[in-house]
């Protein structure tokens, strides 16, 4: 198997702030682990970006009803990295709009890649990419002690769910 990506799922303001309806009270809590794993592999660090408003069907029109704080646009410092995760020197900032950042990822390491999944929330956007890149051939391992939940409880319930697809996805 090839050289595993870290990769750093959403480590934005949006997420660490704890006046951000999206704030996660355990985001500090992994700074310090993201970083000491970032200095062992190649780095990729994501962002979840609103897509334009003319683009949001389905599902994605009752979900900024649902939340018009976030229906603003990509550029909006609410979605910058924080910065301890501008200085991870990654190799790839890769932007979506969706949940799970695969087949974004593909684009960077390509087919079948060995992931080391970090980041946040744990039952929402690291959820999303591990299931799917694990159902497209890649290797997952999430490190439960470098991700984040919305609350420790949903944490430990995502953990959880995605121990249920092992060997493809194994919790470390």
């Amino acid at each position: 198997m090839s050289e595993p990506w870290l990769v750093v799922i959403d480590p934005q303001r949006v997420f660490a702030a704890a006046d951000s309806p999206w704030g996660s009270p355990m985001f500090g809590d992994i700074v310090a682990p993201v970083r000491d794993l970032a200095t062992r592999h190649r780095t990729i660090v994501t962002r979840w970006v609103p897509g334009p408003a003319e683009s949001r069907s389905g599902s994605w029109r009752a979900y900024f009803e649902a939340w018009p704080f976030a229906d603003r646009p990509a550029g909006d410092p609410l979605f910058d990295l924080v910065p301890d995760a501008t200085e991870l020197h990654a190799r790839a900032i890769v932007d979506a709009t969706t949940f799970g950042k695969w087949p974004a990822l593909e684009a960077v390491t390509g087919p079948a890649p060995e992931l080391v999944l970090t980041g946040v929330a744990t039952d929402c956007c690291v959820i999303s990419t591990a299931l799917a890149a694990a159902d497209a051939g890649a290797t997952v391992q999430v490190v439960a002690r470098a991700c984040a939940g919305s609350t420790p409880e949903n944490h430990a319930k995502a953990l959880d769910l995605m121990a249920l697809y092992a060997p493809q996805i194994t919790i470390v």
